[in-house]
């Protein structure tokens, strides 16, 4: 999974969590590459691992319990793995910006919005405090909110106004890569909608790369570049988002898309992917999905599949299903 500009690569990153029912598998051998200028759609079930990797982009892990075990996470040449806590410190914020899920606990309650974005915007440039909170006002205004609501509370904002103002955070230092987790989560429909095209414009603005991290299929196919698949700490699929839209390969992938309404269709149910999320402490052998795959092989329960590629940049972890794409046969 290589590409001209690439920004990201992450290389066999693992990530534990020792707590005392066990070690939390929460991220297994993970590979990932993101091009500059590039967007990625993460996507999987709650527990995949999908904000952990995210956390170990940006070194804050909590430790203890969560521990990166093993890997790398070459940004822009550089293993992040290797810096000291305050080389990181420079990276976060100025270099990588994180949009987290829920606005309210991303802000502090008692400072006023105005000063916490002159916070981030003080700490990464050399300008003065009144510059900066000059500056905090600008990206305000950038966000769709009023110069003159500068010196509002978190809690004067509605939930839209606040993810506006987290987004505006974010930005403030002009970041290379924006990692956004569920950034609509807590958001009705029509708000959900604004936000997502102030993310669309403001990167182009930009020109960050961005990885999306999301349960909706839909935003994906509105906003990203690539898709990458997740379950149970690995990625299952990856692939340009034509290519995975038009032809998933991976039996997780598909049940996803079965699962997804079709506005065209009455049906009583929806198809669903029959059982749980492995628990993460006690990780099923071979494919982590293959107890919930109704095309599992005995090769399947033994052997764990390595990513492989169906079509050019079209990469899927299942051996069975790569066999018969290739073949061209039907793929139930």
């Amino acid at each position: 999974m290589t590409m001209n500009e690439t920004m990201l690569d992450i290389r066999d990153l693992t990530i534990h969590y020792e707590v005392e029912g066990g070690i939390v598998h929460a991220v297994e051998g993970l590979n990932l590459t993101l091009g500059r200028g590039e967007s990625l759609g993460f996507v999987g079930e709650t527990g995949a691992g999908k904000t952990t990797t995210a956390l170990g982009i940006m070194r804050l892990i909590p430790n203890p319990p969560g521990k990166i075990k093993s890997g790398e996470i070459i940004f822009n040449g550089e293993n992040l793995l290797t810096k000291s806590e305050a080389e990181m410190r420079k990276i976060r914020g100025a270099k990588i910006a994180m949009i987290f899920q829920d606005p309210m606990t991303s802000l502090n309650p008692v400072i006023t919005v105005d000063k916490q974005i002159a916070e981030m915007i003080s700490l990464h440039r050399n300008v003065s405090h009144s510059e900066a909170l000059k500056l905090a006002g600008d990206m305000l205004e950038l966000v769709g909110i009023r110069r003159e609501r500068m010196h509002d509370y978190p809690h004067q904002f509605s939930g839209g106004m606040k993810q506006r103002v987290v987004i505006a955070i974010a930005l403030a230092c002009d970041p290379e890569l924006l990692i956004a987790d569920e950034p609509t989560t807590a958001l009705d429909v029509t708000i959900q909608a604004q936000v997502l095209e102030l993310m669309k414009e403001l990167k182009q603005k930009f020109s960050a790369s961005m990885i999306l991290i999301t349960h909706d299929l839909g935003i994906v196919a509105d906003i990203c570049d690539k898709v990458a698949i997740m379950y149970a700490g690995r990625v299952v699929e990856y692939a340009d988002k034509r290519a995975l839209y038009t032809n998933p390969v991976h039996p997780y992938t598909r049940g996803l898309f079965r699962s997804v309404p079709d506005i065209d269709e009455d049906v009583d149910e929806l198809p669903v992917i029959p059982g749980l999320m492995p628990d993460p402490v006690n990780l099923p052998s071979g494919c982590a999905f293959h107890p919930r795959c109704s095309m599992a092989t005995e090769e399947c329960a033994k052997v764990r599949p390595d990513m492989q590629e169906a079509e050019p940049g079209h990469y899927a972890a299942c051996p069975v299903c790569i066999r018969k794409f290739m073949n061209g046969e039907a793929l139930s």
